[in-house]
């Protein structure tokens, strides 16, 4: 009920400046609720290399849940005894969201599939066949009639069992599309309420998929009675143009996975459906009920367990997605992050670290880095660290942090990281724990400690030396490790990104030995985080 001031207020805008604000509102009432169905954990999982234990995949389905999609489809109950109980165990688990349980159309599959999920709360059953000529004539080998009577036969079966049923005619996008309709049909007669249609092989085109749904809606009986789904895979990299095609032509479900993972190519990537819908939403006129804020510790959580990493130029999560090295957008970004930038990484989970230094940055970035260690640079200093700064972006094109740091000393004659690894020795055997020895100096006063210990492995034998040495308290949380040539003479590249203080810090270094790499990197990484931890603290105390 609004008063008289609100009264005034509106009466105070002007016509063209409410009417946009009334145009706006319109929109915000319009926009339609998109359910996110994530299968992950049963189309993702089918990719090769990418199987899950049991246990993975619970730990995946409950942050699959904080992350706050509708719909989990666990996986396949009838593959094997194992997935069974793993889909069991999340329908169980998770009473607040929607169980779908995946399934032929055969009558075992449904058994499965049912037993699997009747725990859940809120229960979903999805069958599917075969609708493309190509698959019904040498993958099902039968006639269009056969389907037809399987199709019906299953979903009546299906019927009894649940209220929610999905039906999902497989390579509906290179199927005759009056067979499409007839299949259609059967299974909303047989009483399906969400219809599938999906491109199974990423073929279909945005302007072709789009319109194959108001096609359906508009000529199959009881089309306009059901809910419809889209389900689209990545071949031609189509997959999210494709399904946003579909949510314009009335699809409310979209079937996605996480980092895009799935058979072949891969699916619609959850994270760029959800922030396409985020970030377009006023035109599209949709919305979702993702938590953003959870989609990057989703994301690398499903890269680790599945053992596939994210390409680097991966949108939305990739590590270059948020950063920049252009001098010229660095500039911009430090004055006003909207010029560069159409999404906050923050908002998504996803560290601040837009800067990347490299041979395009300019000296305004370096003097920002270096000053965010608490480090102030007088205008010859940052001169002569510029020039030690392009000659290393030569070699090794990307600057991080510990290796500025290290130019930083060299250009002001001071040691600036507050460790440094000085002797490092591991013994390593077949049958045996492996022992590492580490001698690291502190700079502050120049004394020197020797630490040792032991691992599974050597690198963790030798991480385990160094954070004994170092009170930095930063948990280790990444390593990558690159070749940077071929032949046994190769050098390799660490990359080690530890945590502190809910920030991210990362350290590389480069040698043959690959070990001594890892090492040295986390070092870089700890000074990182330690030099920063000091800086904050004397901003704080006005020093």
């Amino acid at each position: 009920m609004s008063n008289d001031n609100d009264k005034q207020a509106m009466n105070a805008v002007s016509p063209s400046a409410q009417s946009a604000v009334n145009e706006n509102a319109e929109v915000a009432v319009s926009k339609k609720r998109i359910r996110i169905f994530d299968t992950t954990l049963r189309d993702g999982e089918q990719a090769p290399g990418a199987s899950l234990r049991p246990e993975q995949k619970i730990v995946i389905a409950r942050q699959l849940a904080r992350l706050g999609v509708d719909t989990i489809e666990p996986g396949f109950a009838v593959s094997s005894p194992g997935e069974f109980e793993a889909i069991r165990q999340i329908s169980r688990e998770l009473q607040q969201t929607e169980i779908c349980g995946f399934a032929r159309c055969v009558r075992g599959d449904i058994d499965a599939a049912v037993a699997a999920t009747e725990d859940a709360a809120l229960r979903r059953l999805h069958l599917f066949i075969s609708s493309s000529q190509i698959h019904l004539d040498f993958q099902l080998r039968k006639t269009q009639d056969e389907v037809v009577k399987q199709v019906r036969e299953m979903i009546a079966y299906g019927k009894q069992f649940v209220e929610a049923l999905e039906f999902s005619p497989m390579d509906a996008s290179r199927a005759d599309r009056e067979f499409l309709y007839r299949i259609i049909e059967a299974a909303i007669d047989e009483g399906a309420t969400i219809i599938n249609i999906p491109d199974t092989m990423g073929y279909a085109m945005p302007e072709e998929f789009g319109p194959l749904f108001s096609a359906v809606k508009q000529h199959v009986r009881g089309g306009d009675k059901v809910a419809y789904s889209a389900h689209c895979h990545n071949d031609l990299g189509l997959a999210l143009a494709n399904s946003l095609a579909a949510i314009r032509h009335g699809a409310t479900h979209v079937e996605v996975s996480v980092n895009g993972v799935g058979e072949r190519a891969g699916n619609c990537a959850l994270e760029e459906l959800v922030m396409a819908i985020e970030t377009r939403g006023e035109s599209l006129g949709a919305e979702t009920g993702i938590r953003s804020s959870e989609i990057f510790e989703t994301s690398r959580m499903v890269s680790r367990a599945m053992h596939f990493p994210i390409s680097f130029n991966k949108p939305i999560v990739g590590r270059n997605a948020f950063q920049h090295e252009s001098g010229i957008h660095q500039d911009g970004l430090l004055k006003n992050r909207n010029t560069y930038e159409i999404m906050d990484p923050e908002a998504m989970g996803i560290p601040r670290s837009m800067i990347i230094l490299g041979k395009h940055s300019g000296r305004h970035a370096i003097k920002h880095r270096a000053a965010e260690y608490g480090i102030s640079l007088a205008d010859q200093e940052l001169e002569d660290v510029y020039a030690r700064f392009k000659v290393k972006a030569d070699e090794t094109k990307i600057v991080t942090d510990d290796v500025l740091l290290q130019l930083v000393g060299e250009s002001t004659q001071t040691q600036i990281e507050p460790y440094a690894l000085v002797d490092l020795q591991v013994l390593a055997g077949t049958n045996r724990m492996r022992i590492a020895s580490v001698t690291i100096r502190r700079t502050e006063d120049g004394s020197e400690r020797t630490y040792t210990g032991a691992g599974q492995g050597p690198l963790e034998s030798v991480i385990g030396c160094i954070r004994e040495a170092m009170p930095a308290g930063a948990a280790f949380e990444d390593l990558e490790l690159h070749s940077l040539s071929s032949g046994e003479d190769a050098a390799g590249e660490a990359v080690v990104t530890v945590q502190h203080a809910g920030r991210r810090f990362r350290g590389t270094a480069i040698h043959r030995d690959i070990i001594l790499a890892a090492a040295r990197a986390y070092v870089a990484a700890c000074n990182s985080a330690i030099m920063a931890a000091g800086s904050e603290e004397r901003m704080e105390s006005g020093a």
